[in-house]
């Protein structure tokens, strides 16, 4: 049996190191588009404007202190408007061109959506029970060169006061007069050009998040996957949108159309949290609370098609690591190309962007995504799956304190250098690993007392099948990967948390590496 020794005279003090190999430079750039904006949260946020045809930013609009709630164009592309997070409390109109802001004033209550009319005089906020029509003097701002203060008057909300506005949306065309809220409560109300909240309908639905208004149509977001279709003349209802997938489904398995629609009576859906309406190809595109994107054809409502679809990540990824190149690639498990993520949202996913042909791996291509091959769901809660932070609705943000206690999530992942096995680790200190071939679990441990930062195999040249997992508990477990996984050592030296391990060969002998927040580097070399 091996095991590891120190090294004499190798424990090296440094800065905290975080890992053993420098970071991939590579990133993807944003696909081609008009102009648009971004906003920031966090130390000096700024609204940033780019031009996504060029890819380069060509405006930073840089005067709220906390964070960007929304921002918006208007329809002449004069002006934008940004209101500021709660703390902040101001509302900005720019002339972005100019970098200058034209026109500013405060707003007391919690904003959440800001829109625009379609002849850019004036707009509206909503937010936590507030709705405000803000106007434009064009000529007044256009000749002084001082920001002047912005008048803003008050919806008449009526008995609905108390309620929280989750978006807004000004009317166009004939409606142009009109402007459309709805509230978290499931009401899309109407507001007459003297500021009057007149007419409202119940949407049937638990929460509603988001719509978007066009000439002919109102689309409604709402909880549970729901997308409810209104006449903006007379706030009649016209349809109900398809679902998108249930959580949870095994997207492997989705290779045909009807197996895009679930017949479970118990299957839940996410939300859908935002959408615009393209009314020249009659497309609908939908945001949902698990990160998932669809694109739907609605030019018949008795018939609607999905023209695209993507799932992503619900949480933060922790870990990325490419398919390795099988020499046989008989034995490959997973197309040339292929990477592996893991996420908060405590599932692996398996992934592919090079349209390689599945040929010869049990993965084929799905329904649901054009580069998502599978997900590996590590328990049955669906919970992990949604991003109920960035919900639009502003009242159902969690304490701190709560989310601080959701220890879930992989934390990391290691890929067996002959591309048959993927081991996991996860927040609570649990080991997994996966036969990529069957794609399905081979061992789970509870390994360490807390979440496990890095995983790795050892290289074919080192003449071993190892795996070391290392934690913040400031244990490593060397593992025997070719005797189902026994433990063959624990090595307990850092006295902090462990943050990287490699295994090298030269020179005759075989080394673990290792390093770790308490500044450390050890050299270990392997003994029978």
């Amino acid at each position: 049996m091996w095991i590891f020794c120190n090294t004499p005279q190798t424990e090296l003090s440094l800065l905290i190191p975080r890992c053993l190999l420098p970071p991939d430079p590579h990133l993807p750039h944003p696909s081609p588009h008009t102009p648009h904006a971004v906003l920031q949260s966090g130390h000096m946020p700024a609204v940033r404007i780019w031009d996504a045809n060029e890819r380069t930013q060509v405006a930073e609009l840089q005067e709220h202190k906390y964070g960007v709630a929304c921002v918006a164009f208007s329809p002449n592309a004069k002006y934008i408007v940004s209101v500021g997070y709660q703390h902040d409390m101001i509302v900005n109109v720019w002339a972005w061109k100019k970098n200058v802001v034209v026109a500013a004033n405060k707003v007391s209550s919690k904003v959440t959506a800001v829109s625009f009319s379609e002849d850019s005089s004036y707009f509206v906020t909503a937010g936590n029970r507030h709705v405000k029509f803000w106007y434009l003097d064009a000529s007044k701002a256009s000749k002084v060169n001082a920001t002047v203060p912005l008048l803003g008057r008050s919806g008449l909300l009526g008995e609905l006061r108390n309620n929280f506005f989750s978006d807004v949306a000004c009317g166009r065309s004939r409606k142009a007069d009109s402007t459309f809220c709805i509230t978290t409560s499931g009401l899309l109300c109407e507001f007459s050009d003297k500021r009057l909240l007149d007419k409202w309908v119940e949407l049937r639905t638990t929460m509603a998040n988001c719509l978007s208004v066009s000439e002919d149509f109102i689309f409604c977001g709402c909880a549970d996957g729901t997308v409810r279709l209104f006449n903006p003349a007379n706030l009649h209802f016209i349809a109900t949108m398809p679902k998108p997938h249930h959580l949870g489904m095994d997207i492997a398995a989705a290779t045909e159309p009807s197996h895009l629609f679930s017949t479970r009576a118990d299957a839940k859906y996410p939300d859908t949290i935002a959408l615009t309406y393209d009314p020249t190809n009659r497309w609908l595109s939908c945001v949902y609370n698990d990160h998932s994107l669809y694109v739907w054809d609605v030019k018949d409502f008795k018939k609607v098609g999905k023209v695209y679809s993507a799932l992503y990540h619900a949480s933060c990824v922790w870990s990325v690591e490419v398919y390795p190149e099988v020499e046989d690639s008989n034995r490959a498990c997973l197309p040339p190309g292929s990477f592996i993520t893991c996420s908060s949202d405590n599932t692996l996913r398996l992934w592919n962007t090079e349209g390689s042909s599945t040929h010869g791996s049990s993965l084929h291509r799905n329904m649901i995504s054009s580069d998502l091959l599978k997900v590996l769901y590590m328990d049955s809660n669906t919970s992990t799956l949604l991003d109920v932070e960035n919900n639009s609705a502003g009242g159902s943000d969690k304490p701190d304190g709560q989310a601080a206690e959701m220890k879930t999530g992989i934390r990391t992942l290691c890929v067996s250098p002959d591309g048959q096995h993927m081991a996991s680790g996860d927040r609570a200190g649990t080991l997994r690993v996966h036969d990529l071939q069957l794609l399905r679990e081979l061992l789970q441990v509870e390994a360490h007392d807390s979440e496990i930062l890095c995983l790795e195999y050892s290289k074919p040249e080192t003449g071993m099948k190892l795996l070391a997992s290392a934690s913040r508990d400031r244990l490593i477990h060397v593992l025997d990967a070719e005797n189902d996984y026994s433990l063959l050592q624990t090595l307990d030296e850092h006295s902090s948390s462990i943050t990287a391990v490699k295994f090298t060969a030269n020179g005759g002998s075989v080394r673990m590496i290792t390093c770790g927040a308490d500044k450390s580097i050890y050299f270990r070399t392997a003994q029978k």
